[in-house]
């Protein structure tokens, strides 16, 4: 997991639903070409090796071991990434907001999508995904002890997307999206 808190560059780079979609092919899929990326995503070659050279740059992908010219494969260098949003300069607060952003669009069209065509997923699955909604009353020291606690469950299984062989049969990726926010500070507590 890389933690991209005091890397505005990193942030913005990444705020792009294309190159978060290629950085999660990449984690499904394994090491891919421009061309074998393109060819998932419906971009060009040329489109996903200028997406994965931007990537690059900001350590998110490397050149995979194999490759010859045009066909050289590319692979993620961690399993994802996460940042504090509220920490640093203003600099850093606004690609974190640009970045947030952007993954909540991503993740909110994934679910819409996952929501229209559940009915056409195997049972097993439509059984096992949830989509839940709860209203807890906790401290912010009690909300970060239940963050830490669902990262350190799904941290678990981060493996997975680095060594493909850790995948056990019938696995496929899921998207687990957790937010955790007050609903609305009392007019007495909100700063200005």
């Amino acid at each position: 997991m890389r933690d991209l808190s005091g890397d505005p560059a990193a942030m913005s780079a990444l705020a792009h639903p294309v190159r978060l979609a290629l950085l999660e092919l990449l984690g499904r899929d394994g090491p891919l070409t421009a061309t074998a990326a393109g060819e998932r995503l419906g971009q060009s070659p040329g489109n996903m090796s200028w997406h994965l050279r931007i990537l690059a740059r900001h350590h998110f992908v490397v050149e995979a071991e194999g490759g010859i010219g045009r066909r050289r494969p590319w692979m993620l260098t961690a399993s994802g990434q996460r940042l504090d949003p509220e920490q640093g300069s203003e600099e850093e607060r606004a690609a974190a907001d640009a970045l947030l952003s952007t993954v909540v669009e991503r993740t909110f069209g994934q679910l819409r999508a996952w929501l229209a065509s559940r009915r056409a997923a195997p049972s097993s699955w439509q059984r096992a995904a949830a989509v839940s909604q709860w209203t807890l009353y906790l401290t912010p020291a009690e909300t970060a002890q239940v963050r830490d606690t669902i990262y350190q469950l799904l941290a678990q299984f981060g493996d997975r997307v680095e060594d493909p062989s850790r995948r056990p049969e019938g696995a496929m990726p899921v998207n687990a999206f957790v937010s955790m926010h007050p609903q609305a500070l009392p007019p007495d507590k909100a700063q200005p």
